[in-house]
């Protein structure tokens, strides 16, 4: 008779196991795919707000799946906050640069 030792296998406590299915699908992916699928039927038959409530939290679902895109995104959205501002401050010179010209234009018509 053999007696061959077995090993306990590794188990790491401060990691939460994840359900995956095939191809790595979680199920708040299914979820959050499912929830965007049923928003966009709500919106295709004319439900808007309840579509719209639906969108947000399929989407708010996605994000919660992928905390890095959304610490990436977080730390980004202030530069896209001062180049919006900068365009937007672009666009109101050259809207008060036509409304100058168009006062001009009026005086020299006589209107």
């Amino acid at each position: 008779m053999v007696v061959v030792p077995l090993s306990k296998p590794h188990t790491n406590s401060e990691s939460t196991p994840e359900v995956h299915g095939k191809h790595g699908i979680t199920w708040m992916t299914l979820l959050a795919a499912g929830t965007l699928a049923a928003s966009g039927a709500l919106l295709a038959t004319g439900k808007r707000k309840a579509g719209l409530v639906t969108a947000v939290t399929g989407t708010a679902l996605a994000l919660l799946n992928e905390p890095e895109t959304v610490k990436k995104w977080w730390t980004a959205l202030p530069g896209y906050i001062g180049e919006a501002q900068g365009l937007l401050g672009r666009a109101q010179g050259a809207l008060n640069d036509v409304i100058a010209q168009r006062e001009k234009l009026h005086k020299v018509l006589g209107k």
